[in-house]
């Protein structure tokens, strides 16, 4: 990706310590063992797994990962230090926890944001890049069985987050991605999957060109939130959603302009906050 993306090697460069964290702690993961019939159960009544089968988070697990990106952030904006000393506070005395972090009913980590203050775009990233490999790990043998299961909210099936990121693929369908645990789903092609306005009406696309042909900046007018979006078919080499969401900050910058807000924020977007 940073060969693709060279004039945005070094604004990128902070992802590379992220990914450096999940590798390492996803060498001592284990999965769950997900059957067809407890899964098919969950969604059935319209619920994420994890809201019906929270995962073993511990803190100290956890701890860690969520210091680093806590560091992170700090070196970022200096000015966030009292209120991510607020969350470390908070964190300490045991009244915000790894579960605290999980995404409910769409909304992230509220526990933290109340806490400390941070911009519940801030407490998004920090939840993201602390859980990551934990709930990969933990749902990925869950994955397959959604193929026999019909899918149509606009969170994620799996731990109930909003989505990341669309690809188009064959056949035009849209797939959408979650940041979270590396999840996917189907969703209606004229159907906003963050509140769910349905029609032409209410839709906003920006296609990119150029280089960037292919790459479209999907959004709502009803929300004004949207998500980038990556036709398949045209971007046959095209990586994970995960990084391509994270290498095309410049159509972040056209959405924010524009007055868009996307769900699940990148370490670059917070710039922005």
């Amino acid at each position: 990706m940073l060969e693709r993306r060279r004039p945005l090697a070094a604004s990128l460069a902070p992802y590379g310590d992220v990914l450096a964290r999940w590798a390492e702690a996803a060498d001592s993961l284990a999965e769950r063992r997900w059957s067809a019939a407890e899964c098919a159960a969950s969604w059935r009544r319209g619920a994420p797994l994890t809201d019906a089968f929270p995962p073993p988070l511990d803190a100290a697990d956890v701890e860690d990962a969520l210091g680093a990106a806590m560091e992170q952030l700090a070196r970022l904006d200096a000015a966030r230090a009292p209120a991510l000393q607020r969350l470390a506070d908070a964190w300490d005395a045991g009244a915000v926890d790894a579960a605290a972090l999980l995404p409910r009913a769409a909304v992230i980590g509220a526990p933290a944001t109340d806490a400390s203050g941070l911009a519940p775009e801030v407490v998004s990233w920090l939840a993201c890049t602390t859980l990551r490999p934990y709930l990969d790990a933990w749902l990925t043998g869950a994955r397959a069985h959604l193929e026999a299961q019909e899918w149509t909210r606009g969170v994620c099936p799996f731990c109930g987050a909003p989505p990341g990121f669309i690809d188009v693929i064959e056949g035009g369908h849209r797939r959408l991605a979650c940041h979270f645990c590396g999840g996917a789903w189907t969703f209606a092609r004229l159907r906003c999957p963050l509140c769910d306005a349905e029609g032409t009406g209410p839709l906003y696309r920006l296609k990119a060109e150029g280089a960037d042909e292919g790459y479209v900046v999907s959004g709502c007018r009803s929300c004004r939130g949207y998500l980038k979006e990556l036709d398949r078919r045209e971007r046959w080499n095209g990586g994970p959603p995960l990084l391509e969401d994270w290498a095309t900050p410049h159509l972040d910058v056209v959405a924010r302009r524009e007055g868009y807000r996307k769900p699940v924020s990148a370490l670059l977007d917070l710039l922005a906050f």
